[in-house]
């Protein structure tokens, strides 16, 4: 039986006159129906394969190609800041029931529309640049993101160059200065690529003049500019000289300057190139008052070995500009009283002693670490061990200064050639040392201060190494051994330090233009055996030995104000560890080293 009101309401065209029943008493419901959103798109997309409710129709004329497309003007509009602007403006499009697009391949245009509907895009190498270039002029940011994610994934030594100058050209800013940061951190690869070899001259110098480029020396920056031009010599032989200018040439190695000049066959084509370098040269050999030298990309201030109970191996590096550590690969066997340098970009770590509980031997060894790779590697022994050795690096070699080897306190010197992997025993200092402040300033080497067996001192010697000779110069005002030098400018700073009865704090510095020295501001720390380190005009020192123990505590000291203070602390407390500044480390996951980042 079929209930006669029940007839009447469905038959009815007005809703009005049905009764509502009260519903008192039972609160609000608020409900989200999570699938209407996609099954409304799905609807509005079968919709538009079966062009129905469609308001415009786009034409596409490629080439040959002809497509046309039937589309709702809202979706497009919801996605597409361009087609949003030409739907809800007094443009003739709002109205028009067609528009006409020309030079974009259909196939790319199919993939605009299809995302608009179902939130979904396949690229892939053959056609996500010309996708790109689509969702960048139609303003589709979705779309854009995810092919420039793809890209990004994708960036590698032969492209790199070629997509930068795409993103750029485009205006894809995120891309660009994606691979721009490629560029600088794979640069020694990216170089040896064709896309490197057929840039203009101007890019390549916009290229190289970026501060950020990841290279171990500046000569790596010069070689890829003898390449390019090599390249193509005689046409590009005349930009050589806009090249050397965008080169920090005062941080070429005064003897890879001169290897230049005496072999390189484009300075010998250009005359007013080899005359510029030249100069440089002289004036390095000459040991005039120098530029700056300009290191690129961000430095770090290196950590290795020392002690705390026994000899350590960790490696670690401090970053001043964000105040944070860096944990490395620890050194192939513990070192405490090492010396420590870097040449070319690299971290060497020179003798010392290995002072643990199964052993305690002195140490002749030298490794080098490579910040690129995040691994040390063995190099050629010295012919002596030498703990509490002084070290530093002139004109491409490394020295040795001093140090013991049990109970004989050496007065030796070798020097360290890292081309042959050899070291050569030069002329003695006129008194033996260990715990001297070593540290090299315009081509000359300095030993100051230091403990003879006996004695700790105050006097300084100076050696010439064009005449393999040590020359006395002006003593210190204070005697001392164990402490910390750095160089900055003209001055060479002699950081507390241990007088024979306690830990200094206090700090003096050598004028070597003027042979005499001066008292500066006093650390706030007593500290012996510390390290020291000069990073961006600032000076820093790590760690060491007072009465109260062993210290991890920094503080830094601004020449300009004359004032130290307090920094920050390293991850331990240590004394007797190697420090030197150079690049940050190139520290790469496992899928960065997979997609060759």
């Amino acid at each position: 039986m079929i209930c006669p009101r029940k007839k009447k309401i469905a038959g009815a065209a007005n809703f009005s006159t049905i009764a509502i029943p009260s519903m008192k008493g039972y609160g609000y419901l608020d409900y989200t129906v999570e699938n209407h959103t996609v099954r409304a798109f799905e609807t509005m997309d079968e919709f538009r394969r079966n062009k129905q409710l469609c308001d415009i129709k786009i034409h596409v004329k490629y080439k040959d190609q002809e497509e046309d497309f039937f589309v709702h003007k809202i979706v497009l509009a919801s996605c597409s800041s361009y087609f949003k602007a030409m739907f809800t403006n007094e443009f003739k499009e709002c109205h028009a029931p067609e528009i006409t697009i020309q030079d974009v391949c259909p196939r790319v245009i199919q993939t605009i529309v299809d995302f608009a509907y179902t939130s979904r895009v396949t690229v892939g190498q053959k056609c996500v640049l010309h996708v790109l270039l689509a969702a960048m002029m139609y303003q589709v940011e979705d779309v854009s993101k995810i092919c420039c994610d793809f890209l990004v994934k994708h960036l590698d030594p032969s492209n790199v160059i070629g997509i930068s100058s795409f993103a750029e050209q485009i205006g894809c800013c995120e891309l660009s200065q994606k691979a721009k940061e490629y560029i600088n951190m794979h640069f020694n690869e990216v170089v040896k690529e064709e896309e490197f070899l057929n840039l203009s001259h101007c890019a390549l110098v916009d290229l190289i003049s970026q501060e950020n480029l990841l290279v171990l020396c500046e000569s790596e920056v010069y070689n890829a500019c003898i390449e390019w031009v090599r390249w193509d010599i005689d046409n590009r032989a005349q930009y050589f000289h806009a090249l050397l200018n965008a080169v920090h040439l005062y941080s070429l190695p005064p003897k890879f300057l001169k290897i230049q000049l005496q072999h390189c066959p484009i300075l010998h084509k250009a005359d007013t190139c080899r005359d510029y370098l030249s100069r440089i040269f002289q004036d390095m050999a000459l040991r005039k008052s120098l530029p700056p030298t300009k290191l690129r990309g961000n430095q770090l201030i290196y950590v290795a070995g020392g002690y705390l109970q026994h000899s350590l191996t960790s490696m670690v590096a401090y970053n001043p500009r964000t105040e944070e550590w860096v944990t490395l690969m620890d050194m192939p066997a513990p070192r405490s009283g090492l010396g420590a340098c870097v040449l070319f970009g690299l971290f060497y770590a020179v003798g010392g002693r290995n002072n643990s509980l199964n052993e305690n031997t002195d140490s002749k060894s030298l490794h080098c670490f490579n910040p690129m790779t995040n691994q040390w590697s063995t190099r050629a022994d010295m012919t002596v061990p030498r703990n509490r050795v002084g070290v530093a690096a002139v004109d491409g070699f490394i020295y040795a200064v001093g140090g013991s080897s049990g109970s004989a306190h050496h007065n030796s010197v070798e020097k360290y050639d890292p081309e042959n992997d050899e070291w050569t025993v030069i002329a003695p200092m006129s008194t033996a040392r260990i715990g001297a402040a070593v540290a090299a300033c315009n081509g000359l080497l300095y030993a100051i201060g230091g403990f003879d067996g006996e004695n700790r001192c105050s006097s300084v010697e100076c050696y010439h190494p064009d005449r393999d000779m040590w020359l006395p110069v002006a003593s210190m005002q204070n005697i001392r051994s164990g402490a910390g030098i750095v160089t900055l400018n003209k001055y060479i700073y002699v950081i507390g330090g241990y007088d024979g009865a306690n830990q200094l704090n206090s700090v003096e510095r050598y004028d070597t233009e003027n042979d005499c020295w001066d008292v500066v501001s006093s650390m706030t720390h007593k500290r012996s055996a510390l390290g020291a380190a000069v990073h961006q005009g600032t000076i820093y020192t790590f760690g060491g030995f007072n009465q109260d123990g062993f210290l991890s505590t920094v503080e830094c000291y601004n020449p300009e104000t004359n004032e130290w203070r307090s920094v920050t602390e390293m991850l331990s407390a240590r004394s007797g560890m190697g420090v030197a500044v150079t690049m940050e480390p190139c520290i790469r996951t496992t899928e960065e080293n997979d997609n060759h980042c």
